[in-house]
């Protein structure tokens, strides 16, 4: 949730740090404020709204400074508006901090800073933790960075903190645990961030604190790594980064997320680049080939996600279980821990984030691991807390993903899945030779037959002219194609804000279907590999009802198209890759849709791109 960003060194902080808020805006847009300090007195201003408002509004203060920190919010105590929002001020107006996470003992805390004296003036429970910071300084007589490791082994709950202390103007104190941290090194300068997107134009060495990781950082000293727990000392590793700005900017599309969707045809070669060598009959991933037998001789492979990368999970039912005969459990990490599963050391469990940072699905990897389970995670963001905690993994290398509602994400991690569930048929003797080089060849068009798809766009935003002030709308599918009815719904609902299910097809007459009427738009998944007969029956189910079908279909279709009121093909491919197509027109209607209705597509309300709280 939330984004952080730091500067402390020879540059003017203020733009900076602006800058990187807007660049970590997706992370969180109910509020935003900045604290910059001008060698004598700190300078703020915050408000609720957008990184575009606070520009606006700081106006009102002095900018210059070469030390600054910034926020943008995702509300979790305290409603939005310019009070909750941050940075907050100790109650001397000393100390000033800005703070992703939650804090979930805050109250207890608060009761006893109030008895010995504190008052608060926001309701969140960061201006807590900054004052129990200010009462450990005082009471214990200690320098900030001490004072910080010893108010942090009080709270319970996730953090990401940056701090600073007027009366250490070199300095500032950087924390973490469950939310994500990145310092970027310079040339006598450093920069923070809840990413390195902040700062990729300025250095490419970054270094990501682990959990119970903070760090003293000061202007002419090396980066002063320690262990919150204990103090015992840490060193930073220090990594070059792969991004690069080109990937961070619009590039001329009007939204990150339209750029994103057509984005894929590259990203999906990305992803199996290197991995997939079609004309060898390889497919080479370290993470799989050096912890084969864990794969092969696992009893079944449990799969935990939350949102789009459940519903990528949920593809991935279908083809290790298809291809590879392994039997997978799909779970969604919010719920996994709290139902008491039973897991064994013969247990492999996938954790599929695009962001690597999803607390929930962290919290099932540090259950699974303690129950003796093989982690294997799958996510887009290199270094990020998933990969550290896995056992093995495999990168999707989507690049950067701006855009809330995740779409080359959802495509990169059916690949990355697909890749393995391959190799592992392959493996169990469950392929033959020829069979497992079809299947790579037919990967490998892939990317070209999305590019193909994407010149659906057209059409499908004369279809979204049609529907855009619909008031729901059903999704179906079957098979490989039920998981792409669920995520084309949530995309519909994420950033139109049109109420949209997705169903098996199947299911429709055991109770949507009494939904159905004039002003109730379907779409319905109907490729002619996967019990194409059978859905072709659901359509007439519905036209009988006087229901508007969208079919997506495969090209040369004539059977749906007699029965369907709009028809956006796709190419032909085999059914377990069909959901790597059938997506694409099912985001391009939800974006276009969107548009249309003036909601704000990048930045859908009460959304954030990364849910680092639980």
């Amino acid at each position: 949730m939330c984004g952080i960003v730091g500067y402390i060194g020879h540059r003017e902080a203020f733009p900076i740090v602006i800058k990187g808020l807007q660049r970590l805006e997706y992370r969180g847009y109910d509020s935003a404020g900045v604290a910059i300090y001008d060698g004598s007195k700190i300078n703020l201003s915050k408000t609720k709204g957008k990184v575009e408002d606070l520009k606006n509004k700081a106006k009102e203060i002095s900018q210059a400074g070469t030390l600054g920190i910034g926020h943008t919010r995702w509300a979790t105590h305290g409603v939005p508006n310019d009070v909750n929002s941050h940075p907050h001020y100790s109650n001397s107006g000393d100390l000033v901090i800005i703070h992703n996470g939650i804090i979930e003992n805050y109250e207890s805390i608060k009761k006893a800073l109030i008895n010995r004296g504190y008052s608060f003036k926001s309701d969140t429970d960061t201006e807590v933790l900054v004052n129990l910071i200010e009462e450990v300084q005082k009471t214990e007589g200690v320098k900030l960075g001490k004072a910080v490791q010893i108010a942090l082994n009080q709270v319970v709950g996730a953090y990401a903190i940056a701090v600073f202390d007027k009366k250490k103007p070199d300095e500032i104190v950087v924390a973490k645990l469950g939310s994500p941290l990145a310092i970027g090194v310079g040339e006598n300068e450093f920069f923070i961030a809840s990413d390195a997107s902040p700062f990729i134009e300025f250095t490419n060495n970054a270094v990501y604190l682990e959990d119970e990781e903070m760090a003293i950082i000061r202007l002419g000293k090396e980066i002063k790594l320690r262990k919150i727990k204990n103090d015992a000392i840490a060193y930073p590793n220090i990594l070059e980064l792969q991004m690069n700005l080109e990937e961070i900017e619009k590039g001329g599309y009007d939204h990150f997320m339209l750029k994103e969707i057509y984005e894929q045809p590259r990203a999906i070669m990305d992803t199996y680049r290197g991995r997939l060598l079609a004309d060898q009959g390889i497919i080479r991933m370290a993470g799989i080939d050096e912890n084969i037998e864990k794969f092969t001789n696992a009893n079944r492979i449990i799969i935990v996600a939350c949102g789009t990368s459940w519903h990528a999970g949920l593809v991935a039912e279908y083809i290790f279980e298809d291809l590879a005969r392994i039997p997978v459990e799909v779970e969604y990490a919010s719920e996994f821990r709290y139902r008491n599963p039973i897991i064994t050391d013969k247990d492999v469990l996938i954790a599929i984030s695009q962001s690597g940072e999803t607390a929930d699905t962290l919290a099932a990897i540090k259950l699974a691991k303690e129950k003796g389970a093989f982690v294997f995670g799958v996510c887009n963001v290199v270094g990020s807390s998933i990969a550290r905690e896995s056992n093995a993994g495999a990168y999707t290398h989507a690049g950067p993903e701006i855009g809330v509602a995740s779409t080359k994400a959802f495509t990169t991690q059916i690949t990355v899945l697909t890749l393995i569930a391959l190799k592992l048929a392959k493996e169990k003797g469950e392929f033959s030779s020829s069979k497992f080089h079809e299947y790579l060849t037919e990967l490998e068009t892939i990317p070209s037959k999305v590019e193909k798809s994407l010149q659906s766009n057209a059409l499908v935003e004369t279809v979204a002219e049609v529907y855009k002030d619909s008031a729901n709308c059903l999704y179906l599918g079957r098979g490989y194609n039920f998981p792409v009815a669920l995520e084309g719904a949530l995309k519909l609902k994420e950033i139109s804000y049109i109420h949209a299910e997705g169903y098996p097809a199947a299911e429709m007459k055991h109770g949507p279907i009494a939904l159905i009427d004039e002003q109730m738009p379907v779409i319905v998944i109907a490729t002619k590999k996967g019990h194409y007969e059978k859905v072709v029956s659901n359509i007439q189910e519905i036209k009988s009802r006087k229901g508007k079908i969208i079919a997506i279909v495969t090209e040369g279709d004539v059977q749906v198209k007699e029965l369907a009121d709009h028809v956006i093909e796709i190419p032909e491919t085999l059914e377990s890759l069909t959901p790597l197509l059938t997506t694409i027109p099912l985001q391009l209607l939800s974006y276009h849709i969107a548009v249309m209705r003036n909601c704000n597509v990048d930045q859908p309300r009460n959304l954030a791109k990364s849910v680092t709280v639980e």
